[in-house]
């Protein structure tokens, strides 16, 4: 069974940076794709960031990319999102999630799920 844990979040002012962590365990994840998704009070998930297990490819959404940066210690079986520069609008609880064979930017398509990490960003 595969279990998502993530860690790392907490209260920034605006313009700081947080590293969020997310340790995997329960199976072996090599064909697997790790995904950050975010979910801000009344909307809905929204697709932040991927990486393929080894790190050789990452994907992140054209909004954040400038800003937020996926990547992976896999012998840690650990997946990390830096986040720079940080808005108010980032405030939202961050999960981190898996999937297997390809990359999908719709959280739906992820079918494990970590229980989250709040990120509040003050102004």
């Amino acid at each position: 069974q595969v279990q998502l844990v993530e860690s790392g979040g907490g209260l920034v002012q605006a313009g700081g940076s947080l590293r969020l962590s997310c340790a995997a365990s329960g199976r072996t994840f090599g064909n697997y794709y790790m995904g950050w998704v975010r979910q801000a009070p009344g909307k809905e998930r929204e697709f932040v960031a991927a990486i393929n297990w080894g790190g050789r490819s990452t994907l992140h959404a054209d909004s954040e990319k400038d800003r937020f940066t996926v990547s992976g210690d896999f012998a840690k079986n650990t997946v990390y999102l830096q986040m720079n520069s940080l808005k108010p609008e980032d405030t939202a609880v961050y999960y981190c999630a898996a999937r297997r064979y390809y990359y999908s930017r719709t959280p739906s398509d992820y079918d494990y799920w970590g229980q989250g990490t709040q990120v509040t960003v003050s102004s």
